[in-house]
């Protein structure tokens, strides 16, 4: 496995060209999956494309959700991880302001990492969660 910032001379894609990354998922109801995220998780929406809208999540990393009609089936949920400092106080106004919770924030020692989640509109798993040690940066390849 390559190091991070290094090349994999078997991948056929330059990792250095990618400028940054959408995870889009489906939705059966745009307008509420759109209050979740940008009323109670506070994301902004930087583009709406009708039927798809698209939420920064850090420089470079994005969430998109696109009408479909349907939400994946609970056997293949995925989980949204936000990255963050704060757990517990984004847990607490996530409550307060009426997210569904599923889990109140703890500690793993296996993953060595705090953890909490709350349910989207969607039945999707929003984790918020903070390593014990950061990830590490990776930089683009030269």
């Amino acid at each position: 496995m390559p190091s991070p910032g290094s090349t994999d001379a078997r991948s056929p894609l330059d990792r250095s060209a990618v400028t940054s990354q959408i995870t889009f998922l489906p939705t059966a109801d745009l307008t509420t999956t759109d209050a979740f995220y940008t009323g109670l998780v506070g994301l902004p929406m930087v583009r709406d494309q009708g039927i798809c809208r698209i939420y920064a999540t850090a420089p470079g990393a994005y969430l998109g959700f696109c009408e479909r009609g349907y939400a994946l089936d609970v056997q293949h949920r995925v989980v949204v991880t936000l990255l963050l400092d704060d757990v517990e106080g984004a847990f607490g106004r996530l409550r307060d302001a009426g997210a569904a919770v599923v889990a109140e924030p703890s500690h793993s020692e296996r993953f060595a990492a705090t953890t909490a989640f709350v349910r989207d509109p969607n039945g999707y798993l929003l984790e918020l969660q903070r390593f014990d040690e950061p990830l590490p940066e990776v930089e683009a390849s030269v």
